[in-house]
C-alpha cells in the first residue's frame, strides 16, 4: 500500500516542534498494518526546491513515528530508485518504511508522469491521507492516481465528510468566524461561506480592511488599500450588520513587539500614530453571544497577531469561550491549529483540520487536485 501522508511538522534544528500531523495519520497506518499490508509511506517536508537538502530530511519523522506506533518505522535515503525498490520488495507483511522527502526531486511539484511511475511502481494500491496537501497537483498526490487505483484514507474521509457537510447541507444555524490578515487571501471563503451561514464574524488584521471601507480611520493598521472596493461589496452583499459582524473594540500598540505598551480602545478611536493587533474584549464578548444557539461554528484564522503576547488574548478567549460550547465546533487549520494548541485548546474542539491551504481553497469551493484524482478512481 503506497500511502501519501502529511507528515510537514514544523522542525527546530532537526527536532519536531509539533507532531500532530503525524499523530493524524495514526489510524490509517495502524488499520493497514493489522490487515497485513506493507505500508509505504510517502511525505513532503519543507520546500527543498527539488535537490537534497539536508535540513529537510524525513528521518526525524521515521524516528517519532515509530515512537508514536511502537513499532518500527524504517527510514530510505531516497523515494524512487533500485535501492528503494529492492528494499519494499523485500518487506514482510505488517511492515512500514517511510521514503525520503519527495520534494527532493524535482519531479515531484512539477507533477512529472515518469516521476509519479517510478513512485507507482512501488505499491500495488495507492491511499491519499494528506488532505493538507490535497490543494497541489504534484506527483505524488495527483500523478500517481493515473497508474494505481486510488481511495482516500481514513483521516482524508474525516475531511472530506466533515467540510463538505458545511458545503453541501449546512447545519443550521451555522456560524463563521474568519481571522487572519489579510482579505485577499480570504475573500473566496468570505464569499462562499457567506452564502451558507447566519453570521459570519470577522477578525484580525483584515477587519481593518472593512472598517477603513467604512470610512473609519485605522492609524498605522494594516490595510489593503486595493481591498477596500471588494470590502464594500462585501458589507453591501452582507447586508448592513445583519450577517456580517465585525469587532467593536481593538487592542492596539506602535508595534507588535514584546514589552511594548498597549491600549484597548472602541474600534472608531484608533489613533493616528497606533497599530490594531488584537480585538478587545467587548468583541470576544459580541463573538461569543453571536455563537450562542449556533449548531455549528466554522473558525478559520487568529483573531490577532497570536504569536506576540499579549495580541494572543482575543484568539485564546474566545478559543476558551467556544471550547465549553454545545455547539459542533470545526476548527480551519493553518496558523489557527497553532494558536489553540499552545493554549492546550485544539482537543477541546469538535474538528481540527490538518489542512491550511487545502482547507481554505475547500471552504471557497475549489475543486482540490488530490481528492479530485481520488474520486474518478472510486467512481470508475
Amino acid at each position: 500500500m503506497l500511502v501519501r501522508v502529511d507528515f510537514n511538522v514544523p522542525m527546530e534544528e532537526g527536532r519536531i516542534v509539533d507532531d500532530s500531523r503525524i499523530r493524524a495519520a495514526l489510524p490509517t497506518i495502524k488499520d493497514l498494518v493489522e490487515r497485513g499490508a506493507r505500508v509505504i509511506l510517502m511525505t513532503h517536508l519543507g520546500r527543498p526546491d527539488g535537490q537534497v537538502d539536508e535540513a529537510y530530511r524525513t528521518t526525524p519523522l521515521a524516528r517519532r513515528l515509530t515512537e508514536l506506533l511502537g513499532r518500527q518505522a524504517r527510514h530510505l535515503d531516497d523515494c524512487v530508485g533500485p535501492a528503494v525498490e529492492a528494499a519494499v520488495k523485500a518487506m514482510p507483511d505488517g511492515d512500514i518504511i517511510l521514503l525520503e522527502n519527495v520534494r527532493f526531486h524535482p519531479g515531484e511539484t512539477k507533477n512529472d508522469p515518469a516521476f509519479a511511475r517510478q513512485l507507482a511502481n512501488l505499491g500495488d494500491l495507492y491511499v491519499n491521507d494528506a488532505f493538507g496537501a490535497a490543494h497541489r497537483a504534484h506527483a505524488s498526490t495527483a500523478g500517481i492516481a493515473e497508474f494505481l487505483p486510488a481511495v482516500a484514507g481514513l483521516l482524508m474521509e474525516r475531511e472530506i465528510k466533515t467540510l463538505g457537510r458545511i458545503m453541501v447541507d449546512p447545519p443550521h444555524p451555522l456560524v463563521a468566524i474568519i481571522g487572519g490578515s489579510k482579505i485577499s487571501s480570504k475573500i473566496g471563503v468570505v464569499r462562499s461561506l457567506l452564502k451558507r451561514v447566519d453570521r459570519l464574524c470577522i477578525g484580525g488584521a483584515m477587519a481593518c480592511t472593512f472598517f477603513k471601507a467604512k470610512g473609519l480611520e485605522m492609524g498605522r493598521s494594516l490595510v489593503e488599500e486595493d481591498q477596500l472596493e471588494v470590502a464594500r461589496s462585501l458589507l453591501t452583499s452582507a447586508g448592513q450588520g445583519s450577517t456580517l459582524v465585525l469587532p467593536l473594540d481593538a487592542v492596539i500598540a506602535a508595534d507588535a513587539r514584546p514589552g511594548v505598551k498597549v491600549d484597548t480602545v472602541a474600534i472608531d478611536a484608533v489613533p493616528a500614530n497606533m497599530k490594531v493587533l488584537d480585538v478587545g474584549p467587548m468583541t470576544v464578548e459580541r463573538f461569543l453571544q453571536t455563537c450562542d444557539g449556533a449548531h455549528a461554528i466554522v473558525w478559520n484564522g487568529p483573531l490577532g497577531v497570536y504569536e506576540v503576547p499579549p495580541f494572543d488574548r482575543g484568539t485564546d478567549a474566545l478559543a476558551e469561550g467556544l471550547a465549553g460550547s454545545d455547539a459542533e465546533t470545526i476548527i480551519g487549520g493553518g496558523d489557527l491549529v497553532a494558536a489553540l494548541q499552545k493554549q492546550h485548546l485544539a482537543g477541546r474542539m469538535s474538528f481540527v483540520s490538518t489542512g491550511g491551504g487545502a482547507t481554505l481553497e475547500f471552504l471557497e469551493g475549489k475543486i482540490l487536485p488530490g481528492i479530485a484524482a481520488l474520486r474518478d478512481k472510486t467512481h470508475a
